[in-house]
């Protein structure tokens, strides 16, 4: 994995650890690499954080000067990035977000030309050019030099195409949508109303200093207030560029994305659209999702976290329905991304086709107690491997039994383990999890 480019792109704090020169860059380097026999075009989204504003004119500068055409699509999704990607032959897309991290921080964000996550083999190389190993590129210069193009027109072929996705009227339907002063704060609330839900919107005034701000996916006790304050059928909560979505039941529960899976997963089953009988998870997905899946006969694998491997593992083995529980949910026949405002739309056919509320769709997922605690130690495969931790998580294992479950994974940037069990009840997750941190201690493993 690239230095710069982590799972979800090129993150830090803006001009601190993601300044305009990088943006320039990497700009730079995209002209370049899609343009050395033809003039490259690559669209660019962004999402309502101040500093968007200043990455897009620099991404637009490294890119022209490289001789591309950089199309602008101005504050949009992240999915619809990938959508006008895929559909309208660009090279590539890019889309300026830091997701749901407070309005500081900032991403950018690479698809390839099929509007995936952009190729390994591109970010090593593009990582090459950030650090001067290779380079550097000449300008373009006098036609040869690109242009901007405002292309607003594409954000509204994806909100038409989300809209043409749906096969049922919302009228009657009272629905709360949570924009996180983001990216849905005007595309949410078109495609809800187009469809004839009676809408009531929250967090949809951005300041550029208020995205994610005690709203969205990540504070989403505010929509759960929304929902019972308003008497509302459904609740949906977006993240900062909305490629997640968790909603709110009528009576004010959160369901999450392992509750999503479930319910249309189980509705796909049903119509016979489930091909393959089988869902892509995380490791992170709790463990009553698959006592809920095995009840229904519903096949599931399980993925590093990260939707990015979500998506690699759909693709390579074809399957049509995978996520995470934090609302990254992929509906591999419709995008290559996750996208909130399609995975709303997704949940309000399952009840209207079901002609049932959402409580009870999702009400077979009963989510187990779960403790989670991080552990500093010195080395994470040496304590991983330790044959008093491997015993301590066997015993662990027999004493869960068929009722719960003990992961142990390392923290990919700490160096810390994280010791994680669900079981029926938080005493019997908390027994479990301090006996494996005590056999860690034990054995002289762990940073004091």
């Amino acid at each position: 994995m690239s230095k710069y480019f982590g799972t979800d792109g090129f993150r830090g704090e803006a001009n601190v650890g993601l300044t305009a020169e990088h943006a320039m860059q990497i700009g730079r380097f995209l002209g370049h690499y899609y343009g050395r026999d033809r003039k490259a075009r690559v669209v660019i989204g962004k999402d309502t954080r101040l500093s968007s504003y200043m990455l897009e004119d620099a991404l637009s500068a490294g890119l022209t000067a490289s001789g591309a055409d950089a199309y602008l699509l101005h504050v949009t999704t992240t999915p619809s990035v990938s959508f006008v990607t895929r559909t309208e032959g660009f090279d590539c897309g890019v889309m300026i977000s830091a997701s749901h991290n407070p309005y500081f921080d900032n991403g950018i964000k690479l698809v390839n030309g099929s509007g995936e996550k952009m190729d390994e083999e591109v970010l090593l190389e593009a990582e090459k050019y950030l650090d001067g190993v290779i380079g550097p590129f000449p300008y373009a210069t006098r036609e040869n030099i690109g242009k901007t193009i405002d292309y607003f027109a594409g954000r509204n072929r994806y909100i038409g195409y989300l809209i043409g996705l749906a096969r049922n009227s919302y009228k009657g339907m009272r629905v709360g949508l949570d924009c996180a002063n983001g990216s849905t704060w005007m595309i949410a609330k078109s495609v809800f109303d187009a469809l004839g839900a009676t809408t009531f919107v929250i967090n949809d005034k951005p300041t550029g200093l208020n995205i994610n701000l005690d709203s969205g996916s990540t504070h989403i006790q505010y929509l759960q207030q929304h929902v019972l304050d308003n008497k509302l059928n459904v609740g949906f909560a977006f993240d900062g560029d909305a490629d997640r979505c968790l909603a709110v039941d009528e009576h004010g529960q959160v369901i999450t994305g392992d509750h999503i899976i479930y319910l249309y997963g189980r509705h796909m089953k049903e119509r016979g659209n489930l091909l393959d009988n089988t869902v892509v998870t995380t490791i992170m997905s709790n463990f009553g999702l698959y006592r809920a899946l095995d009840e229904i006969g519903i096949q599931y694998k399980k993925t590093d976290v990260g939707d990015k491997y979500v998506t690699e593992c759909m693709r390579k083995h074809g399957h049509l329905l995978g996520g995470e529980q934090s609302g990254h949910i992929i509906f591999a026949k419709y995008a290559n991304t996750g996208d909130g405002v399609l995975t709303a739309m997704k949940v309000m056919q399952a009840m209207i086709d079901k002609d049932l509320p959402l409580s009870k769709l999702a009400e077979p997922c009963r989510f187990y107690p779960q403790v989670l605690k991080n552990v500093r130690v010195q080395d994470k495969d040496k304590a991983l491997n330790n044959p008093a931790v491997q015993q301590a998580v066997k015993e662990a294992e027999s004493l869960l039994g068929d009722n719960g479950r003990v992961l142990l994974r390392k923290s990919g940037t700490e160096p810390v383990l994280r010791v994680m069990a669900e079981a029926e009840s938080d005493a019997l997750c908390q027994q479990v999890v301090d006996g494996i941190i005590q056999a860690m201690k034990q054995a002289d493993l762990v940073i004091a």
